[in-house]
């Protein structure tokens, strides 16, 4: 099994940032991918932005592309979300994903981002 837990969200004026945090802990050693993604009121949940485990490579919602920027430290099993120039659209709560090599896919708990003045 693995667990996800996300930290970091909170309330945010526009045109600021925040650092989102996803610590894995488990069967971390299953986990080829993670990534973010968030659900606004009324809305489906969308995919922010991903990254391969192994090597780095990453993926970006268009809506965040050149604001977001996704990483990870693979010795503390932890992915992260820097989050620049933030919008009220942007608020959501963010939820962290982590994909294994076999069975279904993990969800933490979510985290609050709230973009207002």
């Amino acid at each position: 099994q693995v667990q996800l837990v996300e930290s970091g969200g909170g309330l945010v004026q526009p045109g600021g940032s925040l650092s989102l945090t996803c610590a894995a802990s488990g069967s971390i050693f299953s986990i080829s991918s993670m990534g973010w993604y968030r659900q606004a009121p009324g809305k489906q949940r969308e995919l922010v932005a991903e990254i391969i485990i192994s090597g780095g490579s990453t993926n970006y919602a268009d809506s965040v592309k050149g604001r977001f920027t996704i990483s990870r430290d693979n010795a503390k099993s932890t992915v992260y979300l820097q989050m620049n120039s933030l919008k009220p659209e942007d608020t959501a709560v963010y939820y962290c994903k982590a994909i294994v090599r076999v069975g279904y896919p993990y969800w933490g708990q979510g985290t609050q981002v709230t973009v207002s003045s």
